[in-house]
Parts: C-alpha cells; structure tokens; sequence
C-alpha cells in the first residue's frame, strides 16, 4: 500500500493545530498528523500528515493558503519493509563497555561486554543516534572514573537504552518514565527481552511528577535524553530530585543549543563536568552543587 506525505511549516503553535485540524476534513482523510515546533531556533512549526490514497492537493493548497502557511509539500514514499531495511543496515555500537545490537545480530557480541538488546523495529535509542551514543559513554565515564549510580532516573527514557546499560553495570533498581504510554510498553518490552525484569521499573510520567519517581529521590544520577525546551524546563526540578554531588547526563540539544542549556542549569547550581559533540547533537555531564 503506497504512503503519501504532506508537509509545512508556519508560525505560531495556535495557527499549526488550526491547520492540523483542518486537514481532518479532507477527503481522503489522513491517517495521521503531526503538529510540533522545530526546534531550530526558528519560531516555525511543521504540520505533518499521512495518507494511504492520493491526498487532495488542491484542498491542501486552499488550507495552507488560509492558515497562512507554506504550499504542502506532496512526496509519496516507496513500499519498504522498514525492518528489514534497518536489520540491513543498523550494525552494533560499541560504547565502551555497551554493545548495542539487534537480535539478528546475536552471534556478534563480544564476551567481554555488557550487551543491550534493541530490535531494529524500535529505532530510535538503538544507539545509533549521537544523542544515545553520546548518553552511554558519558555512563562508560562515569563508571571508569569510580562512580556508582545507587538511585538511578531515566528520564524521557525511550527504548529505555540507558536505564538498561545503568541496570547492568550496577545493582540497584532504575526508573525509566516516559511522558508516552506506548513508549513505556516499548520499554518494558525491552526490559523484558535483556532480562531485567524487576531491575528497570517503567513507568509513565512527566518529567518527575510520580509519586515511584517521588519516592527514591534523591537520585545520584539522572538521564534526560530529550530536547532543548523540555530540558530547560526540568532544570528546576531536577536541582530538587538530585542530592548534593548527583551527576546529570543531558542529550537531545543541538550543537548551537548547548551553552544555552548548560547556563539554565547552572542557575539551578548544576554545572558542566564535561561535553561531547557526535556529529549535531551534544551530550552533556553536569554535577548537582546546589
């Protein structure tokens, strides 16, 4: 079945969701739509949608034409078996001591590693993204430098790829949120397949707003492998949740973004011990001194 997307962009959040709910009306009616802001800087938002028959262009051009927003661009995508693409060409990471890898690649893990199974259907926080590479050798760091996470948080936790590679270098219960009920199936999905079942607890939250999350802080160590706003907005809470001398690992910001977020949480007393950049997105480690 051929896919065809739709894609815009215009400014301000209101005029998006306007225009995202006006392209419910259509005939054909999308299958999905996506409204969110690009977080470039720019001020501008997309406005997604999907279509399993040929979408209306003219009603698409009359709608941007209202709601002031660029022309639709129109592509349709070719019929892929997606997993099969990305069994074909996501190989394993090696983060130091963490060998990311999908079953499919089972035969390939070192002995001398700690091995993190993630399939090739859940892509993203496989590893390959700089932001999760980024996350697990700021991990790899830490450990190396002595440092033992007692009361761990994965915040925004995905696949769970961190909570995971926390879970198997030190003994104590980790808690991975994710503000997504799917991403927290997922997750626990996960946990399950790497037998760690009852040592990463998923569960769905936003930021630290759980009563589980409540409970165990202070955390010594805390991911937030997110973006640029909703980093910026957990600096406060995050001063809180952690105890004095708490490490934080940061991903999901831009290159440009870093020293943007790096001075909001030095306001909060949680300062930069050290900062990588893997192609376009930087990983930050920072110390509680608040």
């Amino acid at each position: 079945m051929p896919t065809f997307t739709a894609i815009t962009t215009l400014t301000g959040k209101a005029s998006a969701e306007a225009l995202g709910e006006a392209v419910e009306t259509l005939v054909p009616e999308p299958t999905g739509i996506g409204v969110f802001e690009i977080e470039d800087g720019s001020g501008l938002w997309e406005v997604a949608c999907y279509f399993t028959e040929t979408p209306d262009d003219t009603g698409l051009a009359l709608l941007a034409a209202v709601h002031g927003a660029r022309p639709f661009a129109i592509s349709e995508l070719p019929e892929t078996d997606w997993v099969a693409k990305v069994r074909r060409e996501l190989v394993p990471v090696v983060a130091g001591r963490f060998f990311v890898y999908g079953s499919h690649d089972a035969d390939k893990v070192p002995a001398d590693c700690e091995p993190l199974l993630i399939e090739a259907a859940m892509a993203f926080g496989t590893g390959h993204h700089g932001t999760t590479l980024g996350c697990l050798r700021a991990l790899d760091r830490l450990a190396n430098d002595g440092f033992q996470g007692r009361r761990v948080a994965d915040i925004g936790c995905g696949t769970a790829v961190l909570a995971m590679a926390a879970a198997r270098i030190w003994p104590d219960t980790v808690l991975a949120s994710d503000i997504d009920a799917v991403a927290v199936e997922v997750a626990q999905a996960n946990v399950d397949a790497n037998g760690l079942t009852g040592r990463v607890r998923c569960i769905e939250a936003t930021g630290f707003d759980h009563p589980d999350l409540h409970a165990a802080a202070p955390f010594d160590l805390v991911f937030a492998n997110i973006l640029k706003g909703p980093l910026i907005a957990l600096a406060p809470d995050m001063a809180t949740q952690c105890q004095p001398g708490a490490k934080v690992i940061l991903s999901g910001i831009l290159n440009e973004q870093a020293d943007e977020v790096i001075g909001v949480y030095a306001q909060s007393g949680i300062n930069l011990i050290h900062r990588e950049e893997i192609g376009e997105w930087t990983t930050l480690t920072l110390e509680n001194n608040s």
